[in-house]
């Protein structure tokens, strides 16, 4: 059992990436990614939320819409619940962390409309499912949050360098940042070899 949750950890983390396998959260990726200090406090704000979406909605999804037949409402339920969540942070941060409220500022609010926010959490309880049960799908829904800190830490570095290269004026701004980012992607694919033998 704890060999499987390992294995789903590392796979959510390289060789899943939300960001770079299923472009979840492509937005922030390369929005947000501009600054060390901005793409690790978005990331972290991140992973609380998903995590948290995720012990959330997967035993109402399991206890209430699967059993009840209801789970063509699923979209707009998580969606409720992730801005329930989103507000209950920000509630929790501006009281007894002003510091770290005031560091992530807008980024909080943003997380609402994150998709891969959304899309982790959906994803998660499809692939977990009854077959795997709850701590499957918080280890996957924790393995993709740090794979999204992964992939943002990394990108912000790659940016930040970018910054004080000299490049040709075609390729300055979003081109070589795609090109970059498509770098970045290619060379999570080197991953599959360890989660393929952990499986």
């Amino acid at each position: 059992m704890l060999k499987a949750l390992i294995a789903v950890f590392i796979a959510a983390t390289l060789t899943e990436n939300y960001i770079l396998t299923k472009f979840l959260g492509i937005c922030p990726f390369l929005g947000v990614s501009k600054k060390l200090n901005t793409a690790i406090g978005m990331s972290l704000a991140v992973i609380f939320v998903m995590l948290l979406a995720t012990v959330v909605t997967y035993p109402v999804y399991m206890l209430v819409l699967l059993p009840n037949e209801l789970d063509y409402l699923q979209t707009i339920l998580f969606i409720l619940v992730i801005a329930a969540l989103v507000q209950l942070v920000e509630i929790i941060l501006k009281k007894y962390i002003p510091s770290l409220y005031k560091s992530l500022g807008v980024y909080l609010p943003l997380i609402t409309t994150n998709c891969a926010v959304l899309g982790v959490t959906i994803l998660v309880i499809d692939k977990s499912g009854a077959d795997y049960g709850f701590a499957h799908a918080v280890v996957n829904a924790l393995g993709a949050g740090f794979g999204y800190l992964v992939a943002m830490v990394l990108f912000s570095g790659i940016r930040e360098r970018l910054e004080d290269s000299d490049i040709p004026d075609f390729f300055k701004g979003m081109p070589i940042t795609l090109i970059s980012a498509s770098f970045v992607a290619l060379s999570f694919l080197g991953f599959q070899g360890i989660v393929d033998k952990l499986i």
